[in-house]
C-alpha cells in the first residue's frame, strides 16, 4: 500500500517580516512543490530518501525505531538528518499512533524546482509530513521552526491568498488575485542566499518605532489584492519597498542591484535573497539576463 502527498512552494508578495506580528500579506503559491511517496519497506526501519527536481538523490538516510521515539531528547545539530529526526518526532508527539507508521517503510520526497530557489523547501516537506501524520501543519511548524505560517498556508491553497496570525491562530483568506497586466511581470532569482535572522532583529528592533506601520502593511496588501491598473500597481509596489526599507534600515533591492531599470524591483520574503519580483514593459527577461540573472520566470509560469 503506497501514498502520495503534495504541497505548493510559496512567494511573499506583500506583509514580509509584519506578517510575524499580525499585518496582513498577499501570499502567491508557486506552480512547483514538493511531494513525498510512502510505501512499504522490506526492513523494520524507515528509509528515506530525498530527490531533487532532476530526480537525483541529494539526502538519504535509515531511522531505527528507537531514534524516532517521541521521549527522547531531539537532536541539536543543524544538519539535513537532524532537522528531519527532529520533526518527524514532533509529528509523533502530536500523533502518537503515527509512531508505528513509521517502522517499515520507505519515504522518498522530491523537489519540483531546485533547491537554491528557495520556494520553500522546509514547508512543503512540514506540510507532507502532516498530511501523512494526519496532524496540523501549523502546529507542527512552530514547536519545530517557529515563524508566520504563510508559507503552510501556500502550501495547501488552490491560489492567492490573504494570510494573517494573531496568537497562533491563522486565517487564511482566498482571492482572485489575477492581475491583468500580468504579462509585465517577471519572477528572477537573484542566485543568493539571505539568513532572515538579522534582517528580523532589525525589524524587531524597529518596527514599534513606526506608528501604524502594521496597519499600513495591511492597508498595502489589500490595495495590491484589488488593483487592476499598472500605474497605481507600480506605486503600491514602490510605496511597499519604501516603507519596509526604512523599518528595516537596509536599502531596497532595485537601489543596490538594478538602479538603472525602467520600472519597478521588489523584494519577496527576505531581503536581498531568492526571487524578487520585477515588472516592466518591453524585454524584461533580456535585461536581466544581460546582467548575470539567468532565472527569470514569467509570472503565469511561476504563479497557481
Amino acid at each position: 500500500m503506497s501514498a502520495t502527498y503534495r504541497s505548493h512552494g510559496k512567494l511573499l508578495l506583500t506583509g514580509e517580516y509584519a506578517v510575524l506580528d499580525g499585518a496582513e500579506a498577499l501570499g502567491l503559491p508557486a506552480r512547483f512543490g514538493q511531494t513525498l511517496n510512502i510505501s512499504e519497506g522490506n526492513t523494520p526501519v524507515l528509509l528515506w530518501k530525498s530527490l531533487d527536481h532532476e530526480g537525483k538523490t541529494w539526502f538519504e538516510t535509515e531511522f531505527r525505531p528507537g531514534e524516532l521515539d517521541p521521549d527522547e531528547k531531539d537532536p541539536s545539530g543543524d544538519d539535513t538528518r537532524d532537522i528531519l529526526q527532529g520533526l518527524l518526532r514532533e509529528a509523533v508527539r502530536l500523533n502518537p499512533k503515527f509512531y508505528t507508521e513509521l517502522k517499515g517503510k520507505q519515504a522518498i520526497s522530491q523537489l519540483e524546482f531546485p533547491r537554491s530557489w528557495g520556494l520553500g523547501s522546509s514547508s512543503t516537506l512540514i506540510s507532507n509530513i502532516a498530511q501523512w501524520a494526519g496532524i496540523d501543519p501549523y502546529i507542527l511548524l512552530w514547536n519545530a521552526f517557529g515563524g508566520s505560517g504563510y508559507d503552510i498556508a501556500c502550501a495547501r491553497a488552490d491560489g492567492p491568498l490573504i494570510y494573517r496570525v494573531q496568537e497562533r491562530i491563522p486565517v487564511t483568506e482566498s482571492i482572485a488575485f489575477n492581475p491583468p497586466f500580468h504579462d509585465r511581470l517577471f519572477f528572477v532569482h537573484l542566485n543568493r542566499k539571505q539568513s532572515s535572522r538579522e534582517a528580523i532583529s532589525q525589524y524587531r528592533k524597529n518596527f514599534q518605532n513606526y506608528e501604524g506601520f502594521l496597519e499600513e502593511v495591511s492597508a498595502l496588501t489589500r490595495a495590491v489584492a484589488t488593483c487592476t491598473d499598472w500605474d497605481a500597481f507600480t506605486s503600491l509596489m514602490r510605496k511597499h519597498e519604501n516603507l519596509l526599507s526604512g523599518v528595516l534600515e537596509m536599502e531596497r533591492v532595485q537601489d543596490q542591484l538594478f538602479p538603472d531599470f525602467d520600472g519597478f524591483v521588489k523584494s519577496l520574503g527576505a531581503w536581498g535573497g531568492d526571487f524578487v519580483m520585477a515588472g516592466g514593459e518591453g524585454d524584461i527577461p533580456s535585461y536581466f539576463r544581460a546582467k548575470g540573472y539567468g532565472t527569470v520566470l514569467r509570472y503565469r509560469d511561476m504563479v497557481l
